[in-house]
């Protein structure tokens, strides 16, 4: 059986590895622990029954619970494969900003950092052109850059 643990966002990776060594020092009957990336406080544990989950996540740090309902087969496989499709954001693309204190402003793409999923973008139509750094997925290509 699959449960749901709720942990504190951006601590995930700590409290698995907490979990993961205790499991390994211990016989107990919790088979995985998995980390979905972009999946914030929560992670799943995949136990022979529900009780042996609540102990392994009793009285740990940045835990905070279970869920009440665990999942399914069918559904862990649905969390893992919706992956998020990222867009490619190249150099001397355009954008169109979805959120943030640029909403609505169209910007050219200077540079792009993939490993930080960030870009530097101009922001068009405005008096200064000025750099800015942003995430890239608070942004969409409106027009891709032609091919040389």
């Amino acid at each position: 059986m699959y449960f749901i643990v709720r942990v504190t966002s951006s601590q995930e990776r700590i409290t698995a590895d907490i979990l993961e060594n205790k499991v390994q020092k211990s016989s107990t009957g919790i088979y995985s622990i998995v980390l979905i990336e972009g999946m914030r406080g929560y992670l799943i544990v995949e136990a022979e029954n529900e009780l042996e989950c609540r102990e392994l996540v009793m009285n740990e740090p940045h835990v905070k619970g279970i869920l009440p309902a665990p999942l399914s087969a069918e559904e862990l496989d649905k969390a893992l494969s919706a992956r998020k499709h990222v867009q490619e954001i190249g150099v001397n693309d355009v954008v169109e900003f979805l959120a943030g204190p640029f909403k609505g402003y169209k910007a050219k793409v200077i540079k792009v950092d993939s490993a930080k999923e960030d870009m530097t973008v101009e922001l068009m139509d405005v008096a200064v052109p000025i750099p800015v750094t942003t995430k890239s997925n608070m942004a969409r290509v409106i027009e891709k850059a032609e091919a040389v």
